[in-house]
């Protein structure tokens, strides 16, 4: 049960509301109605946005975190990240619990209505841990890139401190999207059509080993020869044929477009990125940064 202000939200049941995905749509539609919630969503677009970055010359760039991306989700530990945050939410719903007792904080990038209870329920499974049950619930927010009907922008971006659960907006740089940025980014296209995928949020983070674990997704050889037609596409083409808010998308949207493409075009053989079909795995080196190794030998 999801609680706000201590109250419970449920979606209004309706005749096939368990089939097309019904079901999550009548439950983002509750929350995104929710007087507490809508309040909290104008009190988070008025505040100043902050900059995260993996540099070293700027402020947030000594701070652990994680950072997901569309139709990911991750849950952290505040013993090993003090920041988890998500931006891009143009059409999409940004969804934080956390649980008050052991601070443990899921995040999620929901693009889809028939994500959002499976979703829910992927986020839900580890917050629990380490704490009896708590009788006013576990507190949740949410940021909603566009509000009625996609008329009136909202905040795009959300982070939220583990150690005191404060949420901001924020701006992540194009250093502070890792790791493994470029192919994190096909996964959301080809993992419509992947059925491992299907009414799932992806893998994406380790919350026990502070690694991040890339789930595998494939594709068909012909994505090269789809990408290599898009490629051919202007900006302005690009912009209103690849996105769904095409006044809302950042500046650098038709780059990181044209740069899924061009690695879809290198690499059309999913074999190649995830091979034997296994997460590619990343861990947290002394300074931050992320290191990869190969788990293609283990069985």
């Amino acid at each position: 049960m999801l609680l706000v202000n201590g109250e419970p939200v449920s979606a209004s049941p309706t005749s096939g509301s368990s089939r097309g995905g019904s079901g999550g749509r009548e439950l983002v539609a509750a929350l995104m109605g929710n007087p507490g919630l809508l309040a909290a969503s104008e009190r988070l677009r008025a505040e100043p946005e902050r900059r995260i970055s993996s540099g070293p010359e700027e402020e947030e760039a000594a701070r652990r975190h994680v950072y997901v991306f569309q139709r990911e989700f991750a849950t952290v530990d505040p013993a090993r990240v003090e920041l988890v945050g998500t931006d891009e939410v143009t059409t999409c719903v940004g969804v934080v619990i956390r649980n008050n007792k052991t601070g443990m904080t899921s995040i999620s990038h929901m693009d889809f209505p028939k994500i959002v209870e499976g979703g829910l329920k992927q986020m839900l499974y580890i917050l629990p841990e380490g704490s009896t049950a708590n009788r006013k619930g576990i507190p949740t927010h949410y940021v909603a890139g566009y509000l009625r009907c996609c008329i009136s922008p909202g905040s795009n971006s959300i982070f939220v401190e583990t150690s005191s659960g404060a949420v901001s907006p924020a701006s992540f740089e194009m250093n502070s999207r890792c790791p493994d940025e470029i192919v994190r980014r096909i996964r959301v296209s080809v993992s419509s059509y992947d059925p491992n995928w299907q009414g799932r949020l992806l893998e994406t983070y380790d919350t026990h080993s502070d690694a991040f674990q890339i789930a595998p997704a494939c594709w068909m050889p012909d994505w090269a020869e789809i990408a290599s037609s898009l490629n051919q596409l202007s900006d302005s083409e690009v912009l209103l044929q690849c996105s769904t808010s095409p006044a809302a998308e950042p500046p650098h949207f038709v780059e990181n477009e044209r740069r899924i493409w061009r690695y879809l075009i290198e690499n059309p053989y999913w074999q190649d990125t995830f091979p034997k079909y296994k997460p590619r795995v990343f861990h947290r080196t002394s300074d931050g940064r992320w290191s990869r190794y190969s788990t293609v030998s283990s069985s």
